[in-house]
């Protein structure tokens, strides 16, 4: 699937939910599938530096796409980091760089997280878009 397509997907599953308490749950549930991080990464390497909850993101590059696992110890915050891993694992370094996830704003995130909470999951893109780049320029 193309990210893309990942976005409106997970676009098309927020609209279907009329208020924000019931989207809070639904991203908590997302936390659920996340593909969990192998415990030995769950180290200060594997931190992602922004976030007021401990998030760990780990990639490894398979035939040339990029896979993501993840965890946290908060609840909303597992299922963002699920929602972005769910969106980019599994593509290419550029495919990677040139998401715009523009479903952030669709969903309305921006307007229904708190500030520390969108500074994480800006944080988790800034990291996710950072492992693209540094794989990309060994590929090269």
């Amino acid at each position: 699937m193309r990210i893309e397509e990942a976005e409106a997907e997970l676009v098309g599953e927020f609209e279907l939910f009329d208020d924000w308490m019931a989207r809070y749950e639904y991203i908590i549930d997302l936390g659920k599938d996340v593909p969990l991080i192998d415990e030995k990464f769950k180290d200060e390497a594997h931190t992602i530096k922004g976030c007021q909850s401990k998030v760990w993101l780990h990639s490894e590059v398979r035939d040339g796409y990029i896979y993501y696992t993840a965890d946290s110890d908060a609840m909303i915050t597992k299922g963002l980091v699920a929602m972005v891993v769910r969106v980019l694992s599994g593509h290419t370094p550029e495919e990677i760089l040139s998401a715009d996830m523009n479903f952030i704003n669709k969903i309305g995130l921006h307007e229904h997280l708190s500030p520390t909470r969108s500074n994480g999951l800006m944080a988790m893109i800034k990291q996710i878009k950072l492992d693209a780049l540094a794989y990309r320029e060994i590929a090269k």
